[in-house]
């Protein structure tokens, strides 16, 4: 299906609901909606974290302790 198509049978059962049903349709897009935005933010973080040389000092320091430094090994 389209996304109009879809749309279109969304307001189709939207206009059979009683106004308080309706009210909680809104709310739940209005919630999906924020999630969705969240995930779109949260992935340019992302994106700007991995191609952002802010932590590359990271990369290029010494490993302070070893496996062999360990006197206990946890299973």
């Amino acid at each position: 299906m389209s996304r109009r198509q879809l749309v279109e049978q969304a307001m189709q059962a939207i206009n059979q609901l009683p106004e308080d049903k309706i009210s909680e349709v809104v709310d739940f897009a209005s919630y999906i909606l924020k999630k969705h935005e969240e995930a779109v933010l949260q992935k340019g973080i992302e994106r700007l974290v991995e191609t952002s040389d802010a932590f590359g000092f990271l990369h290029d320091e010494e490993d302070l302790y070893m496996l062999d430094d360990l006197k206990e090994r946890y299973k």
